[in-house]
C-alpha cells in the first residue's frame, strides 16, 4: 500500500490538527481528499512541521511508496524529499524577487510596501503549464475569492512571468502559486509558493478539480480533465 504524509504548519497530535488551526485543516482535509478519490488504497497521514524540526519522528526515504507532500515552505534543510531544492528556492524570496528586477524589470515587494494581494495558479504538469483563474483576496480578513476579475491584457505579461520563474527555480511537475499584487496596470511581483497555500482554498467548491487534487494529479503524473471554474464566487475561512 501506498503511503502520503502531509506536512502543515501547524501543531498535530495524535495524527489530527489541532482545532485552533482551521486553514491548516482545510488545505489538508482537500489533499487528502484529492489523494483519496484518485488513489483509494493510499494510506494518508499528518504531520506537524514542528514535529520535522525536532526531530521527534523518524522518516523514511521517499520512495515510489512513500511521498511526503509538505504544504508549508520552511524546512530542515536535511529533510530528503524530491522538491527540496524548489521549496528552497521559493523559500528565498529576497532572491526571486531580484530575479525578476534584472529579468523583467517589474517592481517587486519590499519589506511591508506592495505585499501581493493576488495569487495566479500554475498547474504544471508532466505535459506542461495550465494557467489556472486569478485568485483575489476579499474584502474581509481571511477571505478568497476565483475567479478574480483580470483584464486579458494582463494575462499574457503574468503567464510569461510564471513560465520563466518555473524553469529558473528548475520547477517539478505540482500547482504552484505566483503571489503578486496590481498597481495603474503594472505587475508588482512578491514570490512564489511551491504548493497550493493558503489563498488555494477558494478553489475548493469552485473549480473542478480543486487545486489540491490537480496537486496530487501532478506529483503522480495521473492525468485530469479540463479544469472548469463556475461564475466568480467567495470563501470566507473560519
Amino acid at each position: 500500500m501506498s503511503k502520503v504524509i502531509i506536512i502543515v504548519n501547524a501543531q498535530v497530535e495524535q495524527g489530527k490538527i489541532v482545532p485552533s488551526a482551521p486553514i491548516a485543516q482545510k488545505m489538508a482535509t482537500a489533499l487528502t481528499k484529492g489523494i483519496m478519490t484518485s488513489s483509494p488504497n493510499t494510506e494518508v497521514k499528518i504531520m506537524g512541521a514542528a514535529d520535522l524540526w525536532s526531530k521527534s519522528v523518524t522518516l523514511a526515504n521517499p520512495s515510489s511508496e512513500l511521498i511526503y507532500c509538505p504544504l508549508t515552505i520552511k524546512l530542515p534543510e536535511w529533510f530528503n524529499f524530491k522538491a527540496y531544492n524548489v521549496y528552497k528556492a521559493c523559500y528565498e524570496v529576497d532572491k526571486r524577487r531580484k530575479w525578476v528586477e534584472q529579468h523583467f524589470n517589474y517592481r517587486t515587494s519590499t519589506d511591508h510596501l506592495w505585499l501581493g494581494d493576488l495569487w495566479l495558479p500554475i498547474i504544471y504538469t508532466a505535459k506542461g503549464i495550465v494557467y489556472g483563474e486569478v485568485i483575489g483576496e476579499g474584502g474581509i480578513p481571511n477571505s478568497y475569492e476565483q475567479p478574480y476579475d483580470l483584464g486579458d491584457n494582463l494575462r499574457q505579461p503574468l503567464y510569461r512571468l510564471a513560465h520563466d520563474l518555473l524553469e529558473s527555480v528548475k520547477a517539478t511537475p505540482a500547482v504552484y502559486l505566483m503571489q503578486f499584487r496590481m498597481v495603474d496596470e503594472n505587475i508588482i511581483f512578491d514570490r512564489l509558493w511551491p504548493f497550493p497555500a493558503t489563498p488555494a482554498i477558494a478553489s475548493i467548491n469552485v473549480q473542478n478539480p480543486d487545486l489540491y487534487t490537480c496537486h496530487w494529479h501532478c506529483l503522480r503524473n495521473y492525468p485530469f480533465t479540463d479544469i472548469r471554474i463556475p461564475p466568480s464566487s467567495q470563501l470566507i475561512l473560519n
